[in-house]
């Protein structure tokens, strides 16, 4: 394993645009269009339109295109295999964060770079498991980087979710669910739990959805939640993103319970400070004893930590005798989640 903060520093480093490799003239994740970029996943704050070119899995470019239209990039390449880029070599590993999420590993002359984009560890019906990759050095989001975020089982929070509906059969359950990763989780969740009936979905979820039932991910019957006149058709279960629960948009159900599905639901007083009646505790982020395992898992001897509480987790790192230190990178959102 290679050793010292300045080792790495000719493969990868932080610039104001994101992390950029000189050896390879490429990005990863930039905040601003840049000739070539390495995207990790399709959420708004790592896939912005405007690059000169864009690598990333088959699936990520796809939600691009759906989300920015087709000519989001001057040109794309789907992520398969090793490829060579200048002097280095990358690969994408699967990140289980949303359908086409991934890791990417950078390589040159016995030495590698992992970087995680956001991930999760938490078996997720709606994309592929994280795949811990062995590493020199690894850059981790630290969303939930706080010892006091331990996500429960998701199982257990649609079994409260179910339990609801059991004590509340006439009373709509909206929940508020990002529209990329987190509605189809838990339209899958709730599949798996045995939820035969149609579920509503907001037209904002309605593309997304059929591409993640295109690529296989059992989502059951959908149905729009809105039909003419504004109307609210018959149904228990409405998921939307959670901007449409400030919109007029939501006086159409009738007394409904107001869910909500995020790791920030763990905070009492932010589901309280957002009307929500049903916190559902559902993150599609590692928490703090994932975060730390993966860092064991990968072997690392440095570590990097970007985009969320990264002081506790580099104070973890030290204590466990890994070199660390933050990026304080800029763009990266905690929300949505």
């Amino acid at each position: 394993m290679i050793g010292g903060m300045d080792t790495h520093a000719p493969l990868l480093h932080p610039t104001p645009s994101g992390l950029y490799c000189p050896a390879g003239d490429f990005h990863i994740d930039p905040v601003r269009p840049v000739a070539r970029a390495l995207i990790t996943h399709g959420h708004a704050d790592h896939a912005r339109a405007g690059h000169g070119a864009v690598l990333a899995t088959r699936q990520t470019l796809d939600i691009m295109a759906i989300r920015y239209g087709a000519g989001f990039a001057g040109a794309t390449q789907p992520a398969e295999g090793d490829i060579r880029l200048g002097d280095v070599a990358v690969r994408f590993h699967p990140a289980g964060h949303v359908l086409g999420s991934a890791q990417i590993a950078v390589a040159r002359a016995g030495q590698r770079v992992v970087v995680s984009g956001d991930y999760a560890r938490h078996p997720n019906p709606a994309c592929a498991p994280f795949e811990p990759v062995a590493c020199d050095l690894f850059v981790t989001e630290a969303t939930f980087g706080l010892p006091v975020f331990r996500h429960p089982p998701p199982q257990a929070e649609v079994a409260k979710l179910l339990a609801s509906m059991a004590a509340f059969p006439d009373r709509p359950h909206l929940i508020g669910a990002y529209a990329l990763g987190k509605a189809q989780r838990v339209i899958a969740l709730l599949r798996q739990a045995g939820y035969d009936a149609p579920i509503l979905i907001h037209g904002a979820l309605a593309k997304l959805c059929a591409y993640h039932a295109d690529q296989g991910i059992d989502l059951g019957e959908l149905r729009p939640a809105t039909v003419e006149r504004g109307r609210a058709p018959e149904g228990q279960v409405v998921i939307a993103p959670p901007s449409a629960f400030a919109a007029t948009w939501v006086q159409r159900f009738r007394d409904p319970v107001i869910a909500q599905a995020s790791g920030w639901m763990t905070v009492r007083a932010r589901a309280r400070q957002r009307g929500v009646e049903l916190p559902l505790v559902i993150s599609d982020h590692a928490d703090w004893p994932e975060l730390t395992q993966t860092i064991r898992d990968t072997g690392a001897a440095e570590v990097w930590v970007t985009h969320g509480r990264e002081e506790a987790l580099v104070r973890w790192c030290d204590l466990s005798g890994i070199a660390a230190r933050p990026l304080r990178l800029v763009g990266y959102e905690d929300e949505p989640e």
